[in-house]
């Protein structure tokens, strides 16, 4: 009990951080070269958003279930490139997948993004002269016959537009590919000259790696003040003039908004899908029905929270006290995480979250129980309090830990068959049983103790205080 003083510092600084966190006007962290938001992530079933049908478009169906789930895999890391939380990718069927997005609601850069295939290329354009093709052109090219077939075709300028096909040299050649995506290690988009974020023009910055090094800085080493361009999908994004031999990494420039930037950046990051795509159906989601859901949940965790804090302290009265402080701490404290980490809240998350309140109130009843054996045994105050924490940290230890690990399979249950919704629950569980083990033993003990140096020998003449 000595060191209850170091403890309630320790929770007095927890306690102030995570109330900061869980204020609704809370702006984030943006100093010390540190830009991070603090907010609340609703999954598809809160705020709505959209859902995606995919269909897998190859003659013949000839296509693995490999293939299959490599192109998932690649529409789930490109959604989640789009800062898309708790997004659901998932297979139905043997050739269509299932894309779940909240909260997006422009559909021409999402559909963009999931179904682009992503063939970047560095195009040789010197000695075109006049003939140079400008942005936004369809040129055919020796990657595209290659990978693509005799006969590629562009997306159109217009949405709904027909596909264009590609022009070849004036020659009747096609231009000469340099080098593709593969010689890519990463991209990002960044704003242009270091301004600030959501001005100005932005451009996509790359990084070459060993195989695309070589290559790349030889043909920029050779063909100085001559024009190379950069390709996407048959389409030329921007064709620079080579200003120095180009080593290790480059940029990509282009007039780019922020959202194009972002978009070509996961394209070019996360590689060609194996198998093409296109939209089976497009759907958006309304959160009318996930409100009233969503309002009911929190109206019914209110009351068992309230019921059970009221229960604790008429039956356990001082020590029921200390519980119901906890208890707010554990309830603040959990926020703070999801808003931080951040965590997607859907209704099987909620559902988690107030199970592990269950759980927090359970850890203290056992302590509280076992402290009034050491009382009734005839033991002092301050020996019956520290045994009775004591002696029932195994139980509560024991009993969290056999539950985390079931949280840790349905994690990967929902992690193999593409059910966001129990890795939600059993996230938000987890994370909850991991901080009772903290706010049950530590934090309650330490306001216990606390009551009890407030309140002089009170406690120790009037046993029915605590519950005995």
């Amino acid at each position: 009990m000595s060191y209850y003083r170091f403890w309630l510092v320790i929770i007095i600084v927890i306690a102030v951080i995570s109330v900061w966190m869980v204020n609704p006007d809370n702006q984030g962290i943006h100093a010390l070269g540190i830009d991070r938001d603090i907010e609340v992530h609703q999954g598809l079933d809160l705020q709505g958003g959209s859902r995606v049908l995919l269909e897998a478009v190859v003659e013949g169906g000839d296509f693995s279930a490999g293939e299959l789930d490599a192109t998932r895999q690649i529409v789930e890391r490109r959604v989640n490139g789009l800062g898309v939380t708790e997004a659901v990718v998932q297979l139905q069927g043997d050739n269509r997948i299932i894309v779940e997005l909240p909260g997006v609601s422009d559909r021409e850069l999402a559909l963009s993004t999931i179904q682009g295939t992503g063939l970047l290329e560095f195009v040789d354009f010197s000695g075109l002269g006049a003939s140079v093709p400008p942005a936004g052109s369809c040129i055919l090219t020796t990657a595209q016959i290659e990978e693509l077939g005799a006969s590629p075709m562009c997306a159109p300028t217009e949405p709904g537009g027909e596909r264009r096909p590609a022009q070849a040299r004036p020659d009747g050649a096609p231009y000469t590919t340099v080098m593709t995506g593969a010689g890519l290690d990463d991209a990002a988009a960044v704003p242009v000259g270091g301004q600030a974020a959501g001005l100005g023009q932005w451009e996509v910055s790359f990084t070459l790696n060993s195989e695309g090094d070589e290559v790349f800085a030889n043909f920029t080493g050779t063909h100085i003040q001559q024009q190379m361009a950069i390709v996407l999908d048959g389409e030329v994004i921007s064709a620079p003039v080579i200003q120095a031999r180009i080593s290790g990494t480059g940029q990509i420039t282009g007039n780019f908004t922020r959202q194009e930037a972002e978009s070509l950046a996961i394209q070019l990051k996360y590689g060609a899908l194996p198998i093409p795509l296109e939209v089976a159906a497009f759907d958006t989601v309304g959160p009318t029905l996930g409100k009233i859901s969503v309002d009911k949940s929190i109206n019914a965790g209110i009351v068992g929270v309230i019921t059970v804090l009221a229960f604790m302290i008429i039956y356990y009265r001082a020590p029921g006290i200390a519980v119901a402080i906890a208890l707010l701490l554990f309830a603040t404290i959990n926020f703070a995480a999801y808003k931080f980490i951040p965590v997607t809240l859907t209704l099987p998350a909620i559902v988690g979250f107030l199970i592990s309140i269950g759980t927090a109130v359970d850890g203290n009843i056992l302590i509280f129980e076992r402290m009034k054996e050491e009382l009734r045994a005839g033991r002092d105050l301050e020996k019956s309090i520290r045994l009775g924490f004591e002696r029932a940290w195994t139980s509560i230890r024991d009993s969290n830990l056999s539950t985390i690990l079931i949280c840790i399979i349905l994690w990967f249950f929902g992690s193999s068959f593409g059910a966001s919704a129990v890795q939600g629950f059993a996230f938000t569980l987890a994370m909850g049983l991991i901080f009772n083990l903290f706010t049950a033993v530590v934090v309650t003990q330490t306001f216990l103790t606390v009551i009890v140096k407030l309140s002089g020998n009170t406690l120790r003449q009037q046993r029915w205080l605590l519950g005995v």
